[in-house]
């Protein structure tokens, strides 16, 4: 019932008028959050670098409301892509696809993503596509498919455990050696889509898993020559049971520890991603950044008790 709420209101304008406007709440968020500016966010991956950690970069921001708002936020990506260019960090890039357009015009999305990827592709920087809520499912991987057949490399997808969908698409994403970065799932989705128990949800994660660490047996190079690329196989999550899982799976099928790659999000079980690179596996953190906080803070807050509970406790001290 609170996951319900706080996903709510991270969707909700009102809500996002209200908390935004507390100088405690963005505080608070920088918990989970780099900053506000590039160089914000470089600081946190060059203290991740110096510590054996990879990163991937998102400018925060979804679900544009205009053609011109979608090419702003085209342009500040590839501000961002070039300023990774031409620093030494070993990260990549992520985006949401509804920041681009998505939801205002497929075409329109489909021509900013191309461009970034042209952009991306010139300084061999790989790039994510994020993936948001169930009704933009098909859409995301339509796209993608088709960025795909215009001959990038340099792209992947996000695939999240709890949609029914998902073993599916990671069987036909496999096929075509994606890049996949599996991930539970932050939304609300209705029981004709989800997974509505966990338990559901970390069994198809599992399976999934398994799916793509066979697949990162078969595949030539774990980077594709970048370092900062990712494998095949990218696990997300924070979940020590799933990572157990596929760190046995890995070690029984005799995968490289190069080839399978956790990565965890900013400012969440920091002792777990530090384990993980002690034991030799490459770690990726997701390092978000921008003034457009609020809607990936609150779904932060949704996915754990204790998230909510540390954002709880600064406001009770205000």
């Amino acid at each position: 019932m609170m996951r319900a709420f706080l996903v709510y209101l991270s969707q909700a304008a009102w809500a996002r008028k209200l908390v935004t406007r507390f100088r405690f709440a963005r505080q608070t968020a920088r918990r989970f959050v780099a900053g506000e500016t590039i160089e914000d966010a470089f600081r946190a991956v060059t203290d991740l670098n110096a510590i054996g950690m990879l990163a991937t970069l998102d400018l925060l921001g979804e679900h544009t409301n205009d053609a011109n708002a979608a090419a702003e936020a085209t342009r500040r990506i590839a501000d961002l892509i070039d300023k990774l260019a031409a620093s030494e960090l070993k990260s990549n890039v992520s985006i949401k696809l509804t920041q681009i357009g998505l939801k205002l015009d497929e075409a329109l999305c489909e021509k900013n993503l191309k461009g970034l990827l042209q952009h991306a592709a010139q300084h061999g920087i790989f790039v994510r596509i994020d993936m948001e809520e169930s009704a933009c499912v098909e859409a995301t991987l339509r796209i993608y498919h088709r960025m795909r057949e215009a001959g990038f490399e340099n792209v992947g997808v996000v695939l999240q455990s709890y949609l029914y969908r998902s073993q599916s698409d990671a069987m036909d994403l496999l096929q075509q050696g994606t890049h996949i970065r599996l991930v539970k799932g932050a939304y609300m989705e209705p029981p004709d889509r989800a997974f509505p128990k966990k338990t559901d949800a970390d069994d198809s994660f599992d399976h999934i898993s398994d799916l793509m660490l066979h697949e990162s047996t078969n595949s030539q190079s774990s980077h594709n020559g970048h370092v900062a690329w990712p494998p095949i196989a990218a696990i997300g999550t924070h979940d020590s049971a799933r990572i157990e899982f596929a760190k046995k799976h890995a070690s029984e099928i005799e995968l490289p520890k190069e080839k399978v790659e956790f990565q965890m999000l900013y400012g969440i079980r920091r002792d777990l991603q530090a384990q993980l690179v002690s034991e030799g596996y490459p770690v990726r953190v997701y390092v978000p950044f921008g003034t457009e906080w609020y809607p990936y803070f609150m779904r932060r807050l949704a996915e754990r008790p204790a998230n909510l509970w540390f954002f709880i406790s600064n406001l009770v001290r205000k």
